[in-house]
């Protein structure tokens, strides 16, 4: 945490837009059971693919590459999906020919309906809940986040959910945020957003012209014009 700024920074806030995916539901994690998963079902094995953990570390590492990409729009939702794993299994050695009829459809199905959070997300949320009005900002796909927020129980703690697919701009267009402060009838003095992108969450939000908190639970280096960064989200609680 920045000790620079305390609590009294945040004294006249009353919405607070957090991100989903990597910020409140563990992205990496849930998919990570999930390939597990798909890698005995698959059997990835008798392709040549000894080792799961090498596959998911590959899968990762292109996934996060192509979301940046999608942020930006660079790439569509389409080309994300159909590139994500082609490129892993390719990468790891698998000719196109062989890779599994319908992995990229199962994967999609069943990751979103695993429930793991960050440590102290719903005990943060409660928190916040009883102070705040909250709202989630996700540059994800309306079925895969919906299904999210309900398994996971956490929808009954936002009083809106903006998802950029049906927006039709993705975070850091100032124009997601400016249609979030109209659906929640919020000014950009008495707004904050929290999230774990520096791109498209913290300086999507900056260049708006309302505050945010950069979520760092990797400890990646924080940016010098970036306000504050919490390594946890039960900081929160300290904070607001």
């Amino acid at each position: 945490m920045n000790s620079a700024i305390n609590s009294s920074h945040f004294a006249f806030k009353k919405h607070l837009f957090f991100d989903l995916d990597h910020t409140i539901w563990d992205f990496d994690k849930n998919a990570e059971e999930t390939l597990h998963e798909l890698y005995q079902v698959y059997r990835l094995k008798d392709l040549g693919l000894h080792s799961p953990d090498l596959f998911i570390e590959t899968y990762t590492r292109n996934n996060h590459r192509l979301w940046a990409d999608y942020h930006t729009g660079k790439i569509t939702k389409a080309q994300l999906r159909d590139a994500r794993f082609k490129q892993t299994f390719v990468e790891l050695g698998i000719e196109p020919s062989l890779i599994p009829d319908g992995f990229e459809d199962h994967y999609v199905s069943l990751c979103p309906t695993k429930t793991n959070l960050f440590p102290g997300a719903l005990e943060t949320l409660q928190y916040l809940h009883a102070k705040y009005i909250l709202h989630l900002i996700s540059n994800g796909f309306r079925e895969s986040t919906e299904t999210k927020i309900k398994g996971s129980n956490i929808i009954g703690y936002f009083q809106h959910v903006i998802i950029s697919e049906i927006v039709g701009v993705n975070k850091p267009d100032s124009a997601i945020f400016q249609h979030a402060l109209d659906l929640a009838g919020a000014t950009k003095p008495e707004s904050l957003m929290i999230g774990d992108s520096l791109e498209a969450d913290v300086y999507g939000a900056l260049n708006f012209g309302i505050d945010a908190i950069y979520f760092n639970p990797n400890g990646f280096k924080k940016p010098d014009d970036v306000p504050l960064q919490i390594r946890e989200l039960k900081e929160l609680t300290l904070l607001l």
